[in-house]
């Protein structure tokens, strides 16, 4: 088995949407004479399914502020928040009737993590692996080019507070066509490694599971396949056209629509929106305020805007608003729609 890693002239790339561009190259373009393992590890980003909804599935408020970005993959399954706490185990391998197996895919890393200590680690339901009742791990595979690409994520740490946070919507009365994520207990593989791996960093915790899974000594053992200039210049440009592209991450969610009202010193303002492939394509304007011009305008002018605060914000500004709501600024209602 070749073991492909996300390194660049030397440097180790913990980009995410580049770490899933990586897969998705090797996926189409890297035909070895060998099955492939690529671990990877990196900066935080949520990762939602090819059928998920970004804006229901996460809060963009939390995101923003942190810089973290939302990454869609091509395959099924519900969004999560990944980091450097996780160790992500990826494999290509040949089918031999071993698609939709998923405890035949996870046996070696069950038996991997058994010998670094964590005794307790056993899989429940389809496709999970859990330690006192606490997920550790969640799997997922599919077939690409007759070939089965799937993977694993193994927690060694957990930082609970920003994967509340990002998974916790901050936009409410939001009702949804996309397929929403299951909520699981969590938990981490470090408290329960034997004690001289207790203190183990994220690659070396990488680097002894990948040895367990490959059963070598010593990750200098390994048979890699080393990605040449050419591929780091095709996985960027795919990380680019795709995954780091608004399109494909916000665009692509499913249709909903939702509902703000606000009491402002005009009057109350209840605004209802329609999402299309991330743009508003229809909003009314309800509430008891008096203007002298026609909100239809207002309607009219939002439809195909991004849903994204900068963009509604320069549509709002160019109104002068108060013909049309009394005293309202653009920003009262841009936060009153965001909220």
């Amino acid at each position: 088995m070749y073991l492909i890693e996300p390194i660049k002239n030397g440097k180790r790339i913990t980009d995410g949407a580049i770490a899933l561009a990586m897969q998705v190259y090797v996926q189409q373009h890297l035909f070895l004479d060998d099955d492939i393992l690529f671990p990877y590890y990196c900066d935080p980003k949520v990762e939602i399914g090819k059928y998920q909804n970004a804006i229901v599935e996460t809060n963009q408020d939390y995101l923003k502020e942190h810089n973290i970005p939302v990454v869609r993959r091509d395959t099924g399954g519900g969004a999560v928040y990944v980091d450097s706490g996780a160790v992500n185990i990826c494999y290509l391998i040949n089918d031999n009737g071993v698609f939709g197996d998923f405890k035949r895919t996870y046996q070696p890393a069950i038996d991997a993590l058994h010998h670094l200590g964590a005794t307790g680690v056993q899989m429940s339901g389809r496709n999970d692996l859990v330690i006192d009742g606490k997920k550790v791990s969640g799997a997922a595979m599919t077939i690409v080019n007759n070939r089965v690409y799937g993977g694993y994520s193994l927690l060694l740490d957990v930082n609970y507070e920003a994967m509340e946070k990002v998974l916790s919507p901050n936009r409410k009365k939001i009702e949804s066509k996309g397929i929403k994520s299951v909520k699981s207990r969590v938990g981490t593989i470090r408290e329960h490694l034997a004690k001289e791996y207790q203190n183990v960093t994220v690659d070396q915790f990488k680097d002894l599971v990948v040895c367990q899974l490959l059963g070598i000594d010593n990750i200098d053992q390994a048979k890699r396949y080393e990605l040449s200039d050419e591929d780091w210049q095709g996985i960027e440009a795919l990380a680019d056209e795709k995954y780091k592209n608004w399109e494909w991450n916000y665009g692509n969610s499913p249709q909903y629509s939702y509902h703000r009202d606000g009491r402002f010193s005009a009057g109350t303002i209840d605004i209802h929106l329609n999402i299309e492939k991330g743009r508003i394509s229809d909003s009314r304007i309800y509430g008891d305020f008096f203007g002298k011009s026609d909100v239809a305008d207002i309607e009219n002018a939002l439809k195909g805007v991004k849903m994204e605060k900068e963009d509604v914000f320069e549509v709002l500004k160019s109104f002068d608003l108060t013909t049309y709501f009394g005293q309202v600024t653009a920003e009262e209602l841009v936060d009153l729609i965001f909220s």
